[in-house]
């Protein structure tokens, strides 16, 4: 195995220049740059990364530590951080963790040391114990967090505005019984989306949709079982705005399974705008969430922080109300009911987002 005394051999220069190179120290001309690095490479020297992290104190990497690997929303997103790292020739250290805090704890010691800064999801439990200021820890931006930690960026989804977009879009269409499948209660995007429904229903002089909000946590299953509680309902709802898209699948199933047609009987839509959701029958109307921008932005944020550093910073990621043919045109109509309803085909953006200082 090739050695560092190897290539300054081969190079004609010394082991400090090599150290140099690799460091990359500005001391280094380009033509010596280049002449090591190429030396290198015939060589197939590397250079050993735990003891260049050692003398430079920084190891290239970003950690990234979320609450559940599974599913197309968490696999884009880290996707959209990947891509934003290697454009700046950065690494990532991947870990999940329950959502409990000491969990997140246990983590943030695995990955301390290894990393240059971090980007954690923690959506379901209060992260402020964990981060504390001043604990040493690297720079960390902290994606749709429960609460915002001080020294911490974040950046999270506007979770109300794209839920009262898609529930106002149902109520323009004329449907007035409009039942939700929630999230987890003590996930905050699940309760954003909540609330989000409730004030367009309030907004539209309807009363609150007690008995038509069912639980759910997110998974298929959830929303399979909850769909079923919804058909035993005397009095069915004509729509049903479900908080993610992987809850709506679960809800499709089980109204095929009824033979509830949809949407001539029960429009659905959904939250997240998965790669999936376009391809299902019919295509889901749903909440378009560009999780590629998201894993980006945190990125963009954890790295370009301005130095010296500055209050933390809060950014929102706007979402967009996605047509398709799972909500229909019309209301399904009820006996005795009449409806007015309008042809409506034009997309609804939520506010745009931006940096809160």
């Amino acid at each position: 195995m090739a050695t560092i005394r190897d290539v300054a051999r081969a190079s004609k220069v010394s082991v400090a220049t090599v150290s140099r190179v690799f460091n990359e120290s500005p001391r280094v001309t380009e033509s010596t740059r280049l002449r090591v690095v190429t030396a290198a490479s015939r060589l197939g020297y590397w250079p050993n990364g735990t003891a260049r992290s050692l003398i430079t104190n920084r190891t290239h990497a970003i950690g990234v530590l979320l609450p559940d690997l599974h599913g197309e929303f968490f696999s884009e997103v880290i996707r959209g951080i990947d891509s934003a790292a290697r454009e700046r020739q950065l690494h990532l250290l991947l870990s999940s963790f329950n959502s409990t805090p000491d969990d997140l704890m246990s983590a943030l010691r695995t990955v301390r040391g290894r990393v240059d800064g971090l980007i954690v999801m923690s959506p379901d439990l209060d992260a402020s114990v964990a981060l504390q200021p001043g604990s040493g820890g690297p720079p960390t931006v902290l994606l749709n967090p429960e609460v915002e930690v001080p020294g911490c960026d974040s950046l999270s989804i506007a979770n109300f505005e794209g839920a009262h977009a898609m529930v106002g879009h149902l109520l323009r269409l004329g449907h007035r019984r409009v039942a939700m499948i929630r999230g987890p209660e003590r996930n905050i995007d699940a309760r954003q989306r909540l609330e989000g429904y409730r004030a367009a229903l309030r907004e539209a002089g309807l009363p609150p949709a007690g008995d038509l909000v069912l639980d759910g946590d997110f998974t298929e299953h959830s929303g399979y079982e909850a769909a079923r509680g919804l058909l035993r309902h005397a009095l069915r709802p004509t729509a049903v705005f479900v908080a993610n898209d992987h809850m709506a699948i679960g809800v499709l199933g089980a109204l095929q399974d009824a033979g509830v047609r949809v949407p001539l009987d029960m429009a659905v839509t959904g939250f997240d705008d998965i790669p999936l959701a376009r391809y299902l029958t019919p295509p889901l109307t749903t909440v378009h969430v560009d999780m590629l921008q998201l894993g980006r932005r945190a990125v963009h944020l954890l790295l370009d922080r301005p130095e010296p550093a500055s209050d933390a910073r809060h950014a929102v990621l706007p979402t967009t109300l996605v047509v398709r043919s799972s909500c229909g045109t019309r209301p399904p109509r009820q006996a005795g009911s009449r409806v007015r309803w309008e042809r409506r085909h034009a997309v609804a953006v939520t506010p745009r987002g931006g940096l809160k200082t």
